[in-house]
């Protein structure tokens, strides 16, 4: 038991040694976490904001003068230009000069005064669905915040609905609260599938391969020695984007912090276990790199990460059942931003267990065929 410890440890400080003697292991290590981090804080974002809009006040009274006020203070839009006829917009619209237009019907104030609906059109560039959506949402809400502060509280009129809406886990709706916790789960699974991939193919195409196999290690110590490295590089990953999170970005984490590991080492079975079998198909390292991103691609496509798995044909949703990262991006999201704890995200938990035992098995027994 000693020796064999002693043997893993060997092969263990090994590979550290040439892991960072390679300049693109060292990339991977240290610059892909925080150039992930930071694109996807910073610049991968759904928030809007500045949208470039157009109004059109056919009323120019005091009231609508108000609701226009309302619409260039609130943050979410900039009014680029005030046409003084339909047609106008139109124009604008059709060369993107906008992405908005606010129309204010002559009439707006008396029908206000008289208490009977007040006409407002608001056209936007459909193009840009997603874009599109989210401003006329923004737009909705100011024209319904100001309707409401325009009721007299004194008449008599019929009840009307008060639609409150709210948030939870992440008020604000920032994109950056949805994506860096994400990003964890990316930057351990790329880093792990490339490194340990990698690692095997190039000791056979260095050909040291035949020298460790001519040691005293055993199968079972050499895939030890092959994947403890990689498994503690990704720990470190998981703690260095965690502590970014927080320190850049102010990522709340609300759940139990000792989960994060825990959940960490049972994602990393089923990672490990996919970078140890791409090991043993691949036969250079430029294969191992195609093969790494002919599963990583997918992978990211059907986790949920950036599509809801809802919105999938049937059959892809049942794919994702096989993808590790769509547990890991419930369990990591559940902990930073709704304060899971073990008793919700149990179910979880083993399901990417026992997907990461079947994987990390059936790759370890390929792995020692082969060496066999």
């Amino acid at each position: 038991m000693k020796k064999s410890f002693e043997r893993i440890k060997q092969m263990v400080i090994k590979e550290f040694i040439q892991v960072l003697r390679d300049k693109r292991m060292k990339a991977i290590i240290f610059v892909v976490p925080v150039l992930q981090t930071l694109v996807f804080g910073f610049a991968v974002t759904t928030d809007v904001n500045n949208i470039p809009t157009a109004v059109i006040d056919l009323d120019n009274s005091y009231e609508s003068r108000e609701l226009v006020r309302r619409f260039a203070s609130s943050g979410y839009f900039t009014v680029l230009a005030t046409p003084s006829s339909p047609g106008a917009v139109r124009e604008l619209l059709d060369r993107s000069s906008v992405s908005i237009a606010l129309q204010i019907n002559r009439g707006f104030s008396a029908d206000l005064k008289r208490k009977i609906p007040a006409s407002i059109q608001v056209l936007a560039d459909g193009t840009d669905s997603n874009t599109t959506m989210v401003a006329v949402d923004y737009a909705g809400r100011i024209i319904k915040k100001y309707a409401q502060d325009s009721a007299d509280p004194d008449a008599h009129s019929p009840a009307r609905i008060d639609v409150r809406q709210r948030a939870w886990y992440n008020p604000e709706l920032k994109s950056k609260n949805y994506n860096v916790p994400g990003v964890i789960a990316i930057v351990i699974m790329l880093t792990s599938l490339l490194l340990t991939s990698m690692a095997v193919v190039r000791e056979r195409e260095m050909g040291t391969m035949e020298q460790l196999m001519v040691t005293p290690l055993k199968p079972v110590e050499m895939i030890m020695g092959k994947t403890i490295p990689f498994a503690l590089i990704a720990f470190f990953d998981m703690i260095f984007i965690t502590v970014l999170g927080v320190v850049i970005f102010n990522i709340p984490i609300n759940g139990p912090l000792w989960l994060l590991p825990l959940s960490t080492a049972i994602y990393l079975l089923s990672v490990l276990g996919i970078g140890l079998f791409v090991s043993t198909v691949a036969k250079t390292q430029q294969q191992a790199l195609m093969a790494t991103f002919l599963f990583f691609m997918p992978a990211i496509l059907l986790s949920g990460f950036m599509f809801p798995i809802e919105n999938m044909p049937v059959i892809f949703q049942y794919l994702t059942f096989a993808n590790p990262l769509r547990y890991f991006l419930v369990i990591i999201r559940g902990i930073f931003l709704k304060g899971n704890g073990f008793s919700i995200l149990w179910p979880q938990m083993l399901s990417l267990f026992m997907l990461g035992a079947a994987v990390f098995t059936l790759s370890s027994l390929r792995f020692r065929k082969r060496l066999g």
